[in-house]
């Protein structure tokens, strides 16, 4: 079922680390029209700082490639936001998500998909070998009430 959007964002980059922190910028910055609070833009910025640095890093072992972010508004003050590869892939998901794991070497932690989770209120991933892999996060952002 399509979920119809009031506005959304579409930006393609390539699977540079220098692109991460404009990704989660650009992220924060369409966040902001829904009004959130600091604390909630640092977890969307973290949440999308994991989404692509994991797209970077996994999908793109050995060479460049394209990675597609989108973020849609969606009714009820949902914030989703999509990260996109066309790499390797994700041969066991489930086993993925799970704390610690990591396929990036002793330098990674493994809690990429963690943290997601943690800041975000759904996460979704959806992979297939030698095809790439989409994540998707939503978060509702809480109405603010004006100061009296």
């Amino acid at each position: 079922m399509k979920t119809k959007s009031a506005n959304y964002i579409t930006m393609e980059f390539l699977s540079r680390s220098a692109n991460e922190g404009f990704a989660r910028g650009a992220a924060a910055c369409f966040a902001a029209q829904l009004d959130p609070t600091l604390e909630e833009l640092g977890d969307i910025r973290t949440a999308v700082s994991e989404a692509v640095t994991n797209a970077i890093v996994h999908a793109y072992p050995d060479r460049l490639g394209k990675i597609v972010l989108k973020a849609r508004i969606l009714e009820g003050n949902v914030l989703e936001i999509s990260v996109r590869d066309w790499g390797r892939g994700i041969p066991d998901v489930d086993r993925a998500r799970q704390p610690l794991y990591t396929t990036g070497g002793e330098e990674r932690s493994g809690m990429g998909f963690t943290i997601m989770e943690s800041f975000m209120d759904r996460l979704t991933v959806r992979s297939q070998e030698g095809k790439g892999t989409r994540v998707t996060m939503r978060r509702r952002i809480q109405p603010r009430r004006p100061a009296p």
